[in-house]
């Protein structure tokens, strides 16, 4: 188990950072805007969060709860610093500018035209920090019919068309288990985020708007879905567990739990055909190529599924791994943690909060061999940085001390 102290910086590798320097102001809250901010942060750039006084972020009391704060929490705010401004308030709209003025990049993920109704919109803040890079989050984009409709993850899901093929057939179609829309446009927006940077520095261009929508970064992974009906009429329908039109790659049942099995390449499927005793499939010179395997692709997978239910998950793991066809075990919270491969790839950390208490934890992706990401600092407190951020935008103590006696900072 790898343990990282982020209490104690004398305890931190030092590393090469790849955004060093980068300061990224993040309006957002709960999940897409933050987990850009997140990413962003593990590889060394100062991510400044702004978030309400009083119960800050919403995420900091979702699903379950540790010394008083969501544990998702210690994760999506690792490397942030907390500063509690009440932005529905014009001074403290001023005061972000202020922030803004000196960044970097500015995240947000709220409804289309909120930022234009605090006094920031681009043409504003542009006016004031030509270089700043504005990514912005919603549920339909900036612009279209759309744009004022309140969007989660879960309706860009269902409208980039991923909410559909996830079912068995004929039956309801269900989520994936994660906030997969959002994180999915997160992930967009760092791209975004930095093509736009090395346009300006390298191309010395201006910064600009990064207008990500839920459902277009959804859509953006839906593969042949759009060509297949726009050169067939072909509706891509649900299918569970199988992978329409490639064979075999299915999810099979064993005696203790359930086992995928891609076997579709071609030299592949003639090893996996062979593991499982059926020479037969694994000379037809009709299967072997993946188009004559999805003509027969029900026999295919009964013959796997026979082999498989005979045997258990981790007889089924090591045969086929001998065999050198992938296969892998659904993994639970538990077989993650207590994998050694996830181990000795430091995908498990464990860090301690500021609440004193340590928590095993995601590890940082992507691995770069120069400039790593790295787990700096835990999440912090509401408005846990306010003070130390507004000294460095030139606030005096006593402009501070009046900010909060007027409730706009905490």
């Amino acid at each position: 188990m790898t343990t990282m102290n982020i209490q104690d910086p004398a305890t931190q590798t030092a590393t090469p950072r790849a955004l060093e320097g980068v300061k990224v102001v993040e309006m957002g809250q709960l999940i897409a805007g933050p987990f850009c901010g997140k990413t962003l942060g593990e590889f060394g750039a100062d991510v400044i969060k702004i978030e309400a006084p009083g119960a800050g972020d919403p995420l900091r009391n979702w699903r379950l709860i540790k010394e008083g704060t969501s544990v998702w929490w210690q994760v999506q705010s690792r490397n942030k610093r907390s500063v509690a401004l009440d932005l529905r308030q014009q001074e403290a709209q001023a005061v972000a500018r202020q922030l803004i003025a000196e960044a970097d990049v500015l995240v947000e993920n709220f409804r289309p035209g909120t930022l234009e109704g605090w006094g920031m919109s681009p043409e504003e803040l542009h006016a004031i920090n030509p270089g700043l890079v504005i990514l912005r989050i919603s549920g339909y984009g900036q612009t279209g019919p759309y744009r004022d409709l309140p969007g989660f993850g879960v309706i860009g899901e269902a409208m980039g068309g991923l909410r559909h093929l996830t079912a068995e057939p004929g039956r309801v179609p269900v989520r994936v288990g994660v906030s997969i829309g959002d994180t999915l446009a997160a992930l967009h927006g760092v791209i975004g985020v930095m093509m736009a940077l090395y346009h300006r520095k390298v191309n010395g261009g201006p910064g600009q708007v990064i207008d990500v929508a839920l459902h277009e970064a959804v859509f953006n992974i839906m593969e042949s879905l759009i060509p297949e009906y726009s050169a067939f009429g072909a509706v891509r329908e649900a299918a569970g567990s199988a992978l329409p039109g490639i064979a075999p790659s299915n999810a099979y049942p064993c005696q203790d739990g359930w086992v995928l099995v891609a076997g579709n390449g071609d030299s592949i499927f003639k090893r996996l055909m062979t593991a499982i005793g059926r020479q037969d499939l694994a000379d037809a010179p009709d299967l072997a190529d993946n188009a004559g395997r999805v003509q027969r692709v029900a026999e295919i997978d009964a013959a796997i599924g026979a082999w498989t239910q005979a045997r258990s998950v981790q007889t089924v793991m090591d045969e086929l791994g001998a065999a050198r066809v992938p296969a892998g075990k659904v993994y639970t919270a538990k077989d993650i943690a207590e994998d050694p491969h996830y181990r000795a790839r430091e995908m498990i950390l464990t860090q301690r909060t500021r609440d004193g208490f340590e928590l095993q934890v995601p590890g940082v992706v992507p691995k770069l061999s120069l400039t790593p990401g790295t787990v700096r600092s835990s999440a912090p407190h509401v408005g846990d940085d306010t003070d130390a951020v507004l000294a460095e935008i030139g606030l005096s103590a006593e402009q501070v001390a009046r900010l909060r006696e007027k409730g706009i900072i905490q």
